[in-house]
């Protein structure tokens, strides 16, 4: 997804989440539904105390409404 920032919810830690500002608003998504990441990082985040919301259907229901992926490799020859 444009502007996606890959961060496993294991490394969704109060020191490194610090560089984010408090209002930041954080969206989390999986490969798919079968995918708990995403759920075990909102808490994660939310725990932390940032507003957080869960994708449904994760990178597969992206793709299933016709949206298109972006990779940095793009982002950067672009």
């Amino acid at each position: 997804m444009p502007g996606a920032i890959n961060l496993p919810h294991r490394k969704i830690i109060a020191s490194r989440m610090a560089a984010y500002p408090a209002s930041t608003l954080f969206v989390v998504y999986c490969a798919g539904p079968h995918c708990n990441g995403a759920a075990r990082g909102a808490v994660r985040l939310a725990e932390l105390g940032y507003a957080v919301k869960l994708m449904a259907g994760g990178v597969t229901g992206w793709l299933d409404e016709g949206f298109a992926l972006a990779s940095g490799e793009a982002e950067a020859a672009a």
